[in-house]
């Protein structure tokens, strides 16, 4: 490359110059150029092995939680799994009693008709002594859901004398007659098979006018024998005013639903007596550890039907 010099000719010593300048600009961009690749390639390189290393390190974490797991499962105590059904622990001993709960939702206008049949029928069965079952209670519901009637009955012998019953009730054409004529006037209707609690009382006939009350619990699953746990020591603070009648829980139908029935005399006294049951020390505990092992919960205030030995 040859340049012009001030006196307007050739020089060669401006051209060697300015070939020395454009050769050095030249040289001096490929070395930044191989340097910014250079740093390129070392960030790569030392992401790479930053990765890897937290991978590997990861790794070794997981592997030595599984090692630690494993360790110290040695030393943990286990529980070991129950030997009997939960229904043989919780349930009363001294009887083989099942319980049975009818749920029938009345059409509205139908109600009234609903009820006389009922009390046409239903005490024959419960004072015939060719069925083994008594009516321990018959209601109508007040508040909660609307038009509903609740039946329980009890079968002194279990599961045997539920299905002698059933089968003799099969054969006893006025009793069909009646179901047949009961099921024009429902919308719905549900049962559950119970058994009863063994730290709570007796559902034995009473006089009254009482109202009633059926707080009804879908439990967690696996959670029954906790719940049993807590109120098997609750139960005493709720005895002061006659107001526990029973409480069961589900066998067959709906699982892990828990049933307490109380009887108040009107709404006014259920108040009073649920709050005064908060002055006793040891309540507010049962209610902290039983609260959190419930799904679902409903209340209904029920009256009972004359014919109904829980007056």
């Amino acid at each position: 490359m040859r340049t012009r010099c001030r006196c307007g000719g050739e020089c060669h010593l401006h051209s060697k110059m300015a070939a020395r300048v454009m050769l050095s600009l030249a040289t001096g961009a490929r070395r930044a150029t191989a340097r910014v690749r250079g740093e390129h390639c070392a960030l790569s390189l030392d992401a790479g092995i930053t990765t890897l290393t937290m991978t590997r390190a990861l790794s070794a974490t997981s592997f030595n939680n599984r090692e630690d797991s494993w360790f110290k499962s040695l030393f943990v105590r286990k529980v070991d799994p129950r030997k009997d059904a939960h229904s043989n622990l919780l349930a009363k001993k001294e009887t083989s009693s099942l319980y049975k709960i009818q749920f029938h939702s009345v059409k509205p206008e139908s109600l009234e008709a609903y009820n006389k049949l009922c009390i046409d029928i239903l005490p024959q069965i419960h004072k015939d002594e060719n069925y083994p079952c008594e009516l321990v209670g018959t209601w109508n519901t007040w508040y909660g859901e609307q038009d509903q009637a609740v039946h329980l009955w009890k079968y002194s012998g279990g599961y045997p004398t539920l299905t002698e019953v059933m089968n003799k009730l099969r054969q006893n054409k006025e009793f069909m007659e009646f179901r047949k004529e009961r099921g024009k006037m429902l919308l719905s209707r549900k049962n559950q098979l119970l058994l009863e609690f063994s730290f709570w009382n007796e559902p034995l006939p009473r006089s009254g006018p009482n109202i009633y009350e059926l707080r009804s619990y879908q439990l967690r699953p696996g959670t029954m024998i906790e719940w049993g746990n807590n109120w098997a020591r609750a139960i005493r603070f709720r005895q002061e005013n006659n107001e526990a009648v029973g409480g069961f829980f589900s066998q067959i139908g709906e699982l892990y639903t828990v049933h307490h029935l109380w009887a108040y005399k009107d709404l006014q006294s259920r108040d009073e007596t649920r709050n005064s049951a908060w002055q006793k020390p040891g309540w507010d505990e049962c209610v902290y550890y039983t609260v959190p092992l419930i799904q679902r919960m409903d209340s209904r205030i029920m009256i009972p039907l004359k014919i109904s030995p829980l007056q």
